[in-house]
C-alpha cells in the first residue's frame, strides 16, 4: 500500500483516530479536522465531504473547503450524478486527473460557481457495508496529478471519517432518546420543554429563578403564543413548592357560573347539577401554585371573590357559607393590554396591582430570532418522532425564512409551521415550501404601504430569486425556464439588486 511511511502523515491519523476514540462531542468539527488533514496531505486545492441522504439517495454537500467552499454547499447532487454520484453508487474509489475526458464528471456545478476543476480524487465513506457518503479532493497543487499513494491515502482518511459519523449517529440516537424520556416524563406531568438561546429569555429565566423564592404573586404578560404557561411552570418549579400541586385555570375557557365554581368548588344542592359536594382549584392547589390563564377576562364578581382569596387566604364555595383557608400562590398571565382594561373600568385596579407584584413580560418571537433555530429543531424533533419520518433538518433558505419571517403568531404558530412542514415534506430537508410561509410573509411585511409599482418590484425581485434557486443560481437554465434572453435576466439581477444570500 505504502513503499514509505511518512512520518507526518502518520501522526496526523493518530491524532484523528485519538479524537475519534475520544468522546467528542462535535462531530462536524472532527470532520473538518479530517478533511482538512486529507486536503493537505494530499495536496488537494479544495474538497468536499459528501453525504448521501438515505431516503432520496441525493448527495449533499456537508463539508466545502477551498476558494469556493461556501458556494458549493448549496447544491445537491442526484443519485449517480457526477463523479461522486458515481463512486457513491459503486462503493469505489476513482482517481481522474483529466476530467474533460470523463463523461462522469459534471461540469455545472464547477461553472456555476466559476471554480474551473482539472482533477479530482474520490473515495467512499463506508459504514458497515453501507455508502454514507464521499471525500473528494480537487485539482492536486502545482498542476501535478494525483497518485496511487494519494488514494491510498485518503482511503485511509474515508475510514476516519466513516467511523466519526457512526460514533455521531449512535451519540445523536442516544441524546435523542435521552431527551425523548425525559420529555415524555415532564409531559406525563403535565410539564413542558422551555427552549432558550437568546440573551432575552435567558434574562427572564434569571429573573424568574429569583422571583420563585418569593410567594408573591406573579403576572406574566404577553402576546398569544409566545408560551407565558411555560413561565408560569417555570415559577412553580424552582420554587419551595415545587413538590406540591401545580394547578391550571384557563379563565377565558368557561361561562361565569361555572368558572366560579371551577375555582372555589361547590356544595351540595348548590345549584340542579351540584348532587355532590366539589372541591374547586385553588383547594386543590393547596401548599403549591395556581395558574390563571387569562385573568383579563375574569368577570367582575370573580375579580371580588379572587381580590378576597389573596388579601385573606380564604373564600367560600358555591352555595356555602363557611370560609375555606388555603395556603396557594397565585401566578396569573394574560395578553391583554391591562391598564387600559383598569382605566375602562372592566378590571379591578385593586385587583391588578395585588397581582401584578412581580410583573414578567414575556416578548415576541420576532424580538428573539435567536430562539427560532433552537425551538424548529425541538420541534422538527418533536414530529419526527410522532410521525416516524426523519430528516436531516432545514435547509439554509428554510432557516433564513424563519428568522426573516414576523411570527404574528408567536412560538405557537412556528409550531404549528413545523408540524405541517413535517407531513408534508418530501426531501431530507425541511424546504421553504414545506413551511408554507413565504407568500404569508411578503404579504404581511413586504407589500404593506408599497405603490403598485414598489409591490411590482418586490414581485420580480421574489419571482426570480426563486427561479434562480430553483436552478442552483445557473443563470441560462434560469433564463430558458422564464423564457428570456441571458443577458436580460443578468441586467434585471443587477437592476433588481438580487444576490445569492449563500454567497
Amino acid at each position: 500500500m505504502f513503499d514509505v511511511i511518512d512520518s507526518a502523515k502518520f501522526g496526523t491519523l493518530v491524532e484523528i483516530s485519538a479524537l475519534i476514540n475520544s468522546k467528542y462531542g462535535d462531530a462536524t468539527s472532527l470532520l473538518t479536522q479530517i478533511l482538512e488533514s486529507a486536503t493537505r496531505l494530499t495536496e488537494g486545492e479544495a474538497s468536499s465531504l459528501i453525504l448521501v441522504d438515505r431516503d432520496t439517495g441525493k448527495l449533499r454537500f456537508e463539508i466545502a473547503l477551498g476558494p469556493k467552499g461556501r458556494e458549493a454547499k448549496r447544491f445537491l447532487l442526484n443519485p449517480g450524478e457526477g463523479i461522486a454520484g458515481w463512486v457513491a453508487m459503486h462503493g469505489r474509489s476513482l482517481i481522474v486527473n483529466d476530467v474533460d475526458t470523463d463523461s462522469r464528471f459534471y461540469a455545472d456545478i464547477s461553472k456555476s460557481i466559476g471554480y474551473p476543476t482539472f482533477s479530482i480524487l474520490a473515495v467512499p465513506m463506508r459504514v458497515r457495508e453501507e455508502t454514507v457518503g464521499v471525500i473528494e479532493i480537487l485539482n492536486k497543487r502545482q498542476k501535478k496529478y494525483f497518485t496511487q499513494e494519494d488514494l491510498d491515502w485518503l482511503e485511509v482518511f474515508s475510514v476516519q471519517a466513516a467511523l466519526a459519523i457512526e460514533n455521531a449517529r449512535y451519540l445523536e440516537k442516544a441524546q435523542d432518546e435521552i431527551h425523548y424520556l425525559r420529555e415524555k416524563v415532564e409531559a406525563d406531568k403535565g410539564w413542558h420543554s422551555l427552549i432558550a438561546q437568546s440573551p432575552l429569555i435567558l434574562e427572564k429565566l434569571e429573573l424568574i429563578d429569583k422571583v420563585a423564592k418569593t410567594d408573591s404573586s406573579v403576572l406574566i404578560l404577553g402576546e398569544s403564543g409566545v408560551g407565558k404557561e411555560l413561565f408560569a411552570e417555570q415559577v412553580h418549579l424552582c420554587s419551595s413548592r415545587a413538590g406540591a400541586p401545580f394547578v391550571r385555570v384557563n379563565c377565558a375557557a368557561l361561562p361565569e357560573g361555572l368558572l366560579e365554581s371551577e375555582l372555589f368548588g361547590h356544595v351540595k344542592g348548590a345549584f340542579t347539577d351540584a348532587v355532590q359536594n366539589r372541591k374547586g382549584r385553588f383547594e386543590l392547589a393547596d401548599h403549591g401554585t395556581i395558574f390563571l390563564d387569562e385573568v383579563g377576562d375574569l368577570p367582575l364578581k370573580l375579580q371580588a371573590k379572587l381580590l378576597r382569596v389573596l388579601q385573606q387566604k380564604s373564600f367560600e364555595r358555591v352555595g356555602s357559607s363557611d370560609s375555606v383557608t388555603v395556603d396557594v400562590r397565585i401566578v396569573a398571565a394574560t395578553n391583554k393590554d391591562i391598564e387600559a382594561l383598569v382605566n375602562k373600568g372592566e378590571f379591578r385596579s385593586d385587583l391588578y396591582y395585588r397581582l401584578n407584584v412581580l410583573p414578567i413580560h414575556v416578548p415576541p418571537l420576532r424580538q428573539r430570532k435567536e430562539d427560532i433555530p433552537a425551538l424548529a429543531d425541538f420541534f422538527l424533533k418533536k414530529f419526527s418522532r410522532e410521525t416516524n419520518k426523519r430528516f436531516a433538518g432545514f435547509t439554509e433558505a428554510a432557516m433564513e425564512l424563519m428568522l426573516s419571517y414576523s411570527w404574528p403568531g408567536n412560538v405557537r404558530e412556528l409550531e404549528n409551521a413545523v408540524e405541517r412542514a413535517v407531513v408534508i415534506a418530501k426531501d431530507s430537508r425541511i424546504s421553504p415550501r414545506d413551511l408554507l410561509l413565504g407568500a404569508v410573509a411578503v404579504e404581511t411585511d413586504e407589500y404593506r404601504g408599497k405603490s403598485l409599482k414598489e409591490a411590482l418590484i418586490i414581485f420580480k425581485r421574489h419571482f426570480i430569486c426563486k427561479a434562480l434557486e430553483d436552478n442552483r443560481w445557473n443563470q441560462t437554465e434560469t433564463a430558458k425556464i422564464l423564457a428570456i434572453q441571458r443577458t436580460y435576466l443578468s441586467r434585471l439581477i443587477k437592476e433588481l439588486d438580487i444576490v445569492n444570500s449563500k454567497e
